[in-house]
């Protein structure tokens, strides 16, 4: 096992994206790393990048908490305690509601909030063995306002709030510090992925804003977890949607309404 003074980062959805990026950072300052994703293939490629040291990948689906739980046993027999979660684990299947099969509504559920609370459960015993710990959760934007054609994906990323709110009272106590983070469209493979079916309709209203960049967020989620920051934003919008969203909303919605109809009217007349 390794010293006990160097921290011991886990993070799920690690292969790619914001995940991967915040583990270049830690790895950077000399943490151990451990990656946690589905792909074994994309986990070979990140360990790649990230070279030579103390870093370590498990393959696993964050919605199968057996495996999950297995994984992250044998990330601390290597590295000892987690020190660091941050769970990054998230996919998005856009489309109507109506439409789109059950599976997919279920499947974002699945690995966005319970995979969360898997992987959270997974970490507890060994930081409270240690007397501590961080805990990071990444939402999203989408977890401050409802989207068109993202009803599976808001009500997983909303759930977040309220579950890290609730964690973040029964485990400050324990000296283990819960944060959560909700980064806007950002530029990674899964952003690729999702603009191909978004719909035409959360286009309209999402396509206005420029995506940041993966570094960009994983910079703010790592400042968060030194300070003890409760939540993070990333953008003056996003924070005005946090605080001053429910207020707003009649306004919001009114505005999302209007500029969703007109689209439906140019669809019409093509």
């Amino acid at each position: 096992m390794a010293p006990s003074g160097m921290p011991h980062v886990i993070i799920t959805g690690g292969s790619s994206g914001i995940g991967l990026t915040v583990a270049r950072l830690y790895r950077a300052r000399g943490a151990r790393v451990t990656l946690i994703a589905r792909g074994a293939g994309l986990l070979d490629e990140a360990l790649a990048l990230l070279g030579t040291g103390e870093t370590a990948a498990e393959a696993a689906d964050v919605a199968d908490r057996a495996a999950l739980e297995a994984a992250i046993v044998r990330a601390t027999e290597r590295f000892g305690p987690c020190t660091i979660l941050v769970s990054s684990a998230g996919i998005v299947e856009p489309g109507a509601f109506a439409d789109q099969p059950a599976d997919l509504f279920d499947r974002q559920i699945a690995v966005n909030l319970t995979g969360t609370a898997n992987a959270v459960r997974a970490v507890l015993p060994s930081m409270r063995q240690a007397g501590g710990g961080r805990i990071m959760l990444v939402s999203s934007g989408a977890g401050l306002i409802g989207i068109h054609g993202y009803a599976g994906y808001c009500a997983s990323k909303y759930a977040l709030r309220g579950y890290a709110g609730a964690l973040r009272s029964e485990l400050k106590a324990s000296g283990i510090a819960v944060s959560i983070c909700y980064p806007p469209d950002t530029q990674t493979p899964q952003f690729v992925r999702e603009l191909a079916s978004r719909p035409p309709e959360a286009q309209v209203i999402m396509g206005t804003v420029k995506p940041v960049e993966a570094e960009s967020v994983a910079r703010g989620i790592v400042g968060a977890i030194d300070t003890g920051r409760f939540e993070t934003f990333f953008t003056p919008t996003l924070w005005a949607l946090a605080r001053l969203g429910p207020l707003a909303a009649p306004l919001i919605n009114a505005v999302f309404d209007r500029q969703i109809a007109v689209l439906g009217k140019r669809n019409r007349r093509s």
